[in-house]
């Protein structure tokens, strides 16, 4: 009997480490890509996005397209009509259909349980606990996925797998799981980094939109 009690304490050890070791290798990859990509002056990414909920019915199977462009804090996205442009302090958003701008104080966050484009580099930091996932191949792509989990039991994210390049360790996809049963794809399909870009990539000309008749909040 004790030694099936000390077998078991060995097992539980041995499970318990095996945990943290690959939690503290999904850690490490993914700071990697952060440093990484965090280091290039700017990046013009172009994105795919889906949405798939079979409990309600929704399968979304032609793309939404999106590009970004970001440069430290400052990005510039076109995603489902609208342009968010954020210069490091405010935030403006432009819905052309609309025509409507509004402007606030604050960055996107993840507060209505998205993840925006906007954060790739930087969502897992706060909130998640990791492990790594599964290394599937992707037409010739070594991809290797890591698992996030928030810590908030109330979350509308359940998990979070992000695919990362093996050999390039830049982010190729990203997969979100909501608590409604939602799926949420983004998949990189162009990037580009330190490229020469406007000075006014970043910025609002408030005039340019009055003129052409936008409503500003």
């Amino acid at each position: 009997m004790r030694k099936l009690a000390l077998i078991g304490i060995a097992l539980f050890i041995s499970f318990n480490t095996i945990g943290q070791n690959t939690s503290s290798q999904a850690k490490e990859l993914l700071d990697q890509v952060a440093n990484k990509m965090g280091a290039y002056s700017n990046m013009f990414i172009d994105f795919n996005s889906s949405l798939i909920n079979k409990e309600a019915g929704i399968i979304n199977d032609t793309p939404i397209r999106g590009e970004i462009k970001l440069a430290g804090e400052k990005y510039n996205l076109n995603y489902l009509g609208n342009n968010f442009i954020f210069d490091g302090n405010k935030l403006v958003v432009i819905n052309q259909d609309e025509k409507e701008i509004t402007i606030s104080d604050s960055d996107l966050d993840e507060d209505d349980g998205f993840i925006y484009p906007s954060k790739l580099l930087t969502f897992y930091k706060k909130g998640y606990t990791f492990s790594m996932g599964k290394l599937k191949n992707n037409n010739g792509r070594k991809v290797q996925f890591v698992d996030l989990f928030p810590i908030d039991s109330n979350s509308d994210i359940v998990k979070v797998m992000l695919g990362i390049d093996a050999k390039t360790k830049h982010i190729y996809k990203l997969i979100q799981i909501g608590s409604n049963g939602a799926e949420t794809t983004f998949t990189i399909v162009k990037f580009k980094s330190n490229q020469p870009i406007s000075s006014n990539l970043f910025s609002f000309d408030k005039q340019k939109y009055l003129k052409q008749g936008y409503f500003i909040d």
